[in-house]
């Protein structure tokens, strides 16, 4: 049992790597000042391909609820953390968002029965230290909107997690995963049309290709991989895992676009990686009255993705 555990965090791992590469692709290959086009075009082709893939549509209570977790795990969580790009250094936001993983421990406790251990609480609270010395700069402004965007993207991701864990679909998964990715980009879509205006009207081939990777790999792959996971373990465990995601945009801009890695940085990713390591080796506390009124569901939210905080050539980076 220890081991298909093992295999099945590594397998979840993969989404947050995944996601951690959208800032290299972000920069190098999408138009700049379009984070909340590029949302769109990652989420909504995905799903609709997975859609036609399964043929399979929600039916009674789930046309609600993936209305209801698509906008938690996609669209809300998007646009906010749009709100906080534009108003925060990345790495402002990314600390800020790395307080996920303790709103989905006292998340968990309420609506699931979980209990809060010290482990999850040490784990968490050095997570996010980890964090804050992989990106944050010391020079890094604060706003108080932004920081308010970013906790609100942490809250409504959390939420959507802890809810999937609590409402359970008979559907198969990439079924489940289409109708989060398509309610989530339909979502998204007029807010993205107000915001930013139509598409550009001449896409380059780097820009095809930026896009084609984050709707094919970084959506419909990454997530169905994410979904997963948070069918076979305990939420706050999952939400963890999406702390890889700076620690891989780091050494993506250190590997292939040359940026600096400080000391520092490195001793940041290292207590990141022991915090992850430390909240994956305990035991679930979930009680088992409430494991059994809350079934692991088939859906779920979408990672932090503390790269999709700076997603602009302009912005500070958040590795």
């Amino acid at each position: 049992m220890l081991r298909n555990r093992l295999a099945i965090v590594l397998i979840t791992a993969l989404a947050p790597a995944i996601w951690g590469s959208t800032y290299l692709v972000t920069t190098e290959l999408l138009p700049p000042d379009r984070p909340l086009l590029a949302g769109v075009l990652r989420a909504l082709p995905a799903g609709l391909l997975l859609l036609a893939l399964t043929r399979k549509l929600p039916k009674g209570s789930w046309w609600w609820r993936s209305l209801v977790l698509g906008a938690l795990n996609i669209g809300a969580f998007f646009a906010l953390l749009f709100v906080a790009a534009y108003r925060l250094p990345g790495g402002v936001a990314a600390t800020v968002g790395a307080v996920q993983p303790l709103i989905a421990a006292g998340l968990s406790a309420v609506l699931l029965g979980d209990r809060i251990s010290l482990r999850t609480l040490l784990s968490g609270i050095a997570g996010v230290a980890g964090v804050s010395l992989l990106v944050l700069r010391a020079d890094a402004r604060l706003d108080a909107l932004g920081i308010a965007a970013a906790l609100g993207g942490a809250v409504v991701m959390a939420t959507g997690v802890v809810l999937s864990k609590r409402w359970t679909s008979p559907a198969p998964l990439l079924a489940v995963t289409g109708w989060q990715l398509t309610a989530g980009g339909l979502l998204l879509l007029p807010v993205t049309l107000f915001v930013e205006g139509p598409p550009p009207s001449h896409l380059t081939g780097a820009n095809l290709l930026g896009y084609g990777y984050l709707s094919l790999i970084g959506a419909a792959v990454a997530y169905a991989l994410w979904f997963r996971g948070i069918r076979a373990l305990p939420p706050t465990s999952v939400t963890f895992l999406g702390l890889l995601s700076p620690v891989v945009a780091t050494a993506l801009g250190w590997l292939v676009l040359g940026q600096d890695l400080s000391p520092v940085q490195a001793l940041g990713a290292l207590i990141v990686l022991g915090s992850l390591v430390a909240a994956q080796t305990q035991r679930s506390g979930t009680a088992p009255k409430a494991a059994a009124e809350a079934p692991p569901a088939g859906a779920a939210g979408s990672p932090p993705e503390a790269v999709d905080r700076a997603p602009a050539r302009t912005r500070h980076r958040t590795a």
